[in-house]
Order: structure tokens, then C-alpha cells, then sequence
């Protein structure tokens, strides 16, 4: 079997269900929105300060990966900045051929300047749908779901919760809650939790990154989460003779969707490299496995260059790429009508393109 080229793999449709929008601007734009407020950036030029924010990021620690948002966020905080970054989202994630994307991000850190929640939310959709429409002009459509996140060391999750319903026929189609994960459990937050709940609300629990399998077994047992956001560390329940735990079979049974990171869960330390991350097993165990960016600005990478990864590190060829984008296609917090329709009409005809 000849692999993928990367050209081909970026040409491939490809969903996307762990993404923030904090985490993927483009480094020429960081330096624009910086210079017309007065941010001082550790970088001077577009080339220098991606370097940089990749540098920063490859640490091993989670904590120290979160602090390179302070650049990121600074430049976020008016409605034209938020309209700019959402819509050269949506371009940048259409031209690397991915056809259905969920961005998060925390509408509570872009209140610097006097803008109000609401605002926020309004600001991101109309950029995401500025840059969709640009997208489909282009030849390159793509549909993007928004997901409002709350900070888990905060108390302004249900407030967040709320908005998610608010906004959710705008374009909102689910909630989570992000940060820290050590001393800041799920449970903190189980009322905005319970709200989303009696409300038919979707919503994924970051779980299972930086802390083990407690913070997992909350996210779904207490809280209810529809998807793991990373979850890698569930493979820690899977013994040496890939025999299953309670909690590893369960999350397999019910086919609870694993939002995997590859290249950030290496930059983290929650694996030691693409070769061994737990990716490869749990695919071959059939977990709900998805492939994910995270943050595409601290990762230096693209959807494309996730797939690519995978290709070259397990010998994955397309029928395997297609599995992936099928799982999240599956897993996306859309409706079920609408899943199919991409599954069945975008999705599959061009991989039985590829394959023949």
C-alpha cells in the first residue's frame, strides 16, 4: 500500500471536534492586533513568534502550555478582533480541507474591554460565518459549530451554560469547561452540568489530559458528558494484556467519543511521542476515537499534519483516515440528519475516490 501523500491527506475532508479559537490565530495576525493596542509580544516577526509560541508550548507541562494563551487572549477583546480571529478560522481550517469543524472558546476572557458575554458569542458567530461563506466562494465549504467553554478554576460556568442554550438555533451547538484540570475537578461544576441536562443540551468535559482516570470517571459518571475531551489517559486502564477496566470497557460500551490530541498530548507530557501514543492501541481496541488539532498556533499544526503524523507513525492509509472523520462526523453535536448527510454525501464518496 503506497501511503498518503501530505498534499493528498490536506485535499481529504476531514471533521474536527477539539479546537480553540485561542489556540489558532495566525501569528501575522497576533502582531497586527498587538501593535494597534500596545501588547508587547516575545517575537517580532510572523515566522519568529510561531517558533516561539511552539517553543513555549513543548515544555511537558500543561500549566506552563496554558500560559501562552496570555498572548493570544490580549488581542481578543474587542468585537473586531473577535470577528477578524473567528473568520480566519474558518478559512484557515476550509483551506487545510476539513469539512466540518466544532471551535471552542471561553467567552468569559474577552471581557478586557468592556464587552459583554453576549457580545463575545454574537462577535465569534458572525466571523465564523463570514469566513464560512468566503470558505464555499472558494470552493472549500466547511461548517463550523461553535462550543462555549467555561474556565474550570472560575465560577461563571453556568452563566456559560446558559448562554449555550441562548445561542444554541445561532450556531452554538454545545458547552465545556477548560483549564487546569489537577485540584479543579468536573464535579465543581456538576449545577451547569445538570442544567445542560434538563435542557437536551450537548456538552464535553476536558478529562483525561494532565489527571487520570478519576477525572474521567467524574466527567461521565457525575457529570454526564457526552465526549472525553482528550481522554487519553483512559488507556491507563487498560492492562498489559489489553484487557479492559470497569471504567475503560464502560467508556468503549457506550461508545463515548475520545477527543484525541496527538501532537499536544506529546507537548503536555500525557505521551511521549506520536510512535507511542496511546492512540494506535486505542484504535485497535475500538474505542470512539477521534483526531484533533487542540490548538493549531502552540502545535504548530493543522489537521492535515495530525493525519500525516499518524500515517507515518502506525502505517495508516485511508481507509483508517476515513474511520477517523467518520467517528467524529459521528460524534459532532449536530443533528443526526445532518451527520448523515455529511457522512454520506461529502465524506465517503471521496474517500471511495481515494481508495480506488
Amino acid at each position: 500500500m503506497v501511503a498518503p501523500t501530505y498534499d493528498e491527506i490536506r485535499r481529504a475532508p476531514k471533521a474536527l471536534l477539539h479546537d480553540h479559537l485561542d489556540g489558532g490565530l495566525r501569528p501575522a495576525t497576533i502582531l497586527d492586533l498587538a501593535a494597534g493596542i500596545g501588547h508587547e509580544l516575545p517575537a517580532a516577526t510572523p515566522e519568529g513568534l510561531g517558533e516561539w509560541f511552539v517553543a513555549a508550548a513543548d515544555s511537558g507541562s500543561l500549566e506552563r502550555y496554558l500560559e501562552t494563551f496570555a498572548h493570544t487572549v490580549a488581542v481578543m477583546q474587542t468585537r473586531e478582533s473577535l470577528v477578524r480571529v473567528a473568520r480566519e478560522c474558518a478559512l484557515d481550517l476550509a483551506a487545510d480541507g476539513v469539512v466540518y469543524a466544532e471551535v471552542r472558546f471561553a467567552p468569559e476572557q474577552h471581557l478586557a474591554q468592556g464587552l459583554a458575554l453576549a457580545e463575545v458569542v454574537e462577535a465569534v458567530l458572525d466571523g465564523f460565518r463570514e469566513g464560512s461563506a468566503e470558505a464555499a466562494a472558494a470552493g472549500n465549504p466547511i461548517r463550523v459549530g461553535t462550543l462555549l467553554t467555561a474556565m474550570r478554576h472560575a465560577a461563571r460556568s453556568m452563566e456559560i451554560a446558559e448562554l449555550s442554550v441562548q445561542y444554541r438555533d445561532a450556531g452554538v451547538v454545545g458547552f465545556d469547561i477548560a483549564g487546569a484540570e489537577a485540584g479543579y475537578p468536573p464535579t465543581r461544576h456538576l449545577d451547569a452540568f445538570e442544567y445542560l441536562q434538563r435542557e437536551n443540551s450537548h456538552f464535553t468535559i476536558h478529562a483525561g489530559e494532565a489527571f487520570g482516570l478519576p477525572s474521567i470517571w467524574q466527567a461521565i459518571q457525575w457529570c454526564g458528558a457526552d465526549r472525553l475531551g482528550h481522554g487519553v489517559r483512559i488507556v491507563d486502564d487498560v492492562a498489559a494484556d489489553n484487557s479492559l477496566g470497569r471504567l475503560a470497557a464502560y467508556v468503549r460500551d457506550k461508545r463515548i467519543p475520545l477527543e484525541l490530541c496527538p501532537s499536544s498530548n506529546v507537548q503536555t507530557g500525557a505521551a511521549a511521542s506520536i510512535r507511542e501514543h496511546p492512540i494506535g492501541l486505542l484504535r485497535d481496541l475500538r474505542f470512539r476515537v477521534t483526531v484533533n488539532t487542540d490548538n493549531r498556533l502552540m502545535s504548530g499544526t493543522s489537521m492535515s499534519r495530525e493525519m500525516a503524523l499518524l500515517v507515518e507513525a502506525f502505517g495508516y492509509g485511508w481507509s483508517e483516515m476515513q474511520w477517523f472523520t467518520v467517528n467524529a462526523m459521528k460524534s459532532a453535536f449536530i443533528p443526526f440528519d445532518e451527520r448523515l448527510a455529511l457522512i454520506n454525501e461529502v465524506i465517503k464518496p471521496a474517500y471511495a475516490k481515494l481508495m480506488s
